[in-house]
């Protein structure tokens, strides 16, 4: 079929990525171009016994909810819809089944794609959160044009997505990228996945509030406490990043061992891996702004070599809180790069 002006537009693709409290999803047109956005709540997903059969019908039904605004959007604008694209967080394997996921405990065995597909009669491609986020930063964000690269997410808990040689590493099982459970400390607190010690109990949002709790029981963060209605147990990330905007030091240190957390995996990920950059997004992107310099020192004094090496650009992510949904909808794609061999980017 052909337009007036030549071939008509390829179909739009539809992205959703879905969090513990809340789920965005977006209309992408063969561009690239945000068409549309949608919003839901996850149904408290985040709160839920896992493998809760009732909430995981709540959680399905509000990704559908949120897929059927999109393509209400988009035959209002006279577009076709070709596919829709999942991110979840936690162990998704090729079938598009949520195997395990500690911070969505609604999904935890979920056969995501599957069962959005039942509902909705469209095909689904269901896909790890981070692993989308750094598609989308590759393809269209500060990645872009590397061939190899680390993208962390930094909000509730920590996920990640690794290009190597032009290609997206995804692992024998697809479950490549759960940097966020890498054992950082053997004696440290309780992870939400039975271990202890993982990165992002020190290093996510949930770390800066267990870090900020602990400043505030030992006397310090006064005007943190304040903020938090003078109750060191309700003292939450934001109130230390609110605190550290104004200038306060205790904040601010609070963020300077965040930080010096945050590069403690870096580190360790950027002897493994050796990326040209490493973008860092996320939900922790303000506070990250308040720490980046500090990251950045403190991964160079950890890294092997860093005098000897190029530089390891640490950059933050460029397509904000769409990165997720972008890269969702960029998987779902049917073509060279995204398709049957959606995870190799070939040459333009």
């Amino acid at each position: 079929m052909t337009g007036p002006g030549g071939p008509a537009p390829s179909p739009a693709t539809l992205g959703i990525d879905v969090g513990g409290t809340k789920m965005l999803g977006l209309a992408l047109d063969g561009e690239g171009k945000v068409l549309h956005q949608a919003r839901r709540p996850s149904s408290h997903g985040g709160l839920a016994t896992p493998g809760d059969p009732v909430a995981a019908a709540a959680l399905v039904e509000a990704m559908a909810e949120v897929a059927e605004e999109l393509l209400g959007d988009a035959a209002d604008a006279g577009a076709s819809v070709g596919a829709l694209g999942v991110g979840v967080p936690g162990l998704v394997d090729d079938s598009g089944r949520l195997r395990l996921a500690p911070n969505l405990p609604a999904g935890d065995d979920l056969a995501v794609a599957e069962r959005l597909e039942a509902r909705l009669g469209i095909r689904v491609v269901a896909d790890n959160d981070a692993t989308c986020a750094a598609v989308a930063e590759w393809v269209l964000g500060a990645a872009a044009g590397a061939s190899d690269a680390l993208v962390v997410t930094l909000g509730t808990g920590i996920g990640g997505g690794v290009v190597c040689d032009g290609r997206v590493v995804r692992g024998a099982q697809g479950f490549a990228g759960e940097i966020g459970h890498m054992i950082v400390d053997p004696s440290g607190p309780l992870c939400t996945c039975g271990k202890r010690g993982c990165w992002e109990r020190f290093a996510s949002g949930s770390g800066l509030a267990r870090l900020a709790r602990e400043a505030a029981h030992g006397g310090r963060l006064a005007s943190v406490v304040h903020l938090a209605g003078d109750d060191p147990d309700a003292v939450r990330g934001e109130h230390v990043t609110a605190a550290a905007a104004t200038g306060d030091p205790d904040a601010q240190a609070v963020l300077d061992e965040l930080g010096w957390w945050i590069a403690v995996g870096l580190s360790n990920l950027a002897l493994v891996l050796d990326p040209e950059v490493i973008v860092v997004g996320g939900g922790l992107v303000e506070a990250l702004s308040l720490m980046l310099e500090g990251v950045r020192q403190s991964f160079a004094s950890m890294l092997e070599g860093a005098d000897r090496r190029p530089e390891i650009r640490i950059v933050p992510a460029a397509l904000g809180e769409e990165a997720g949904a972008i890269g969702a909808a960029l998987v779902a794609r049917q073509d060279d790069r995204y398709g049957a061999t959606r995870w190799r980017r070939h040459a333009d």
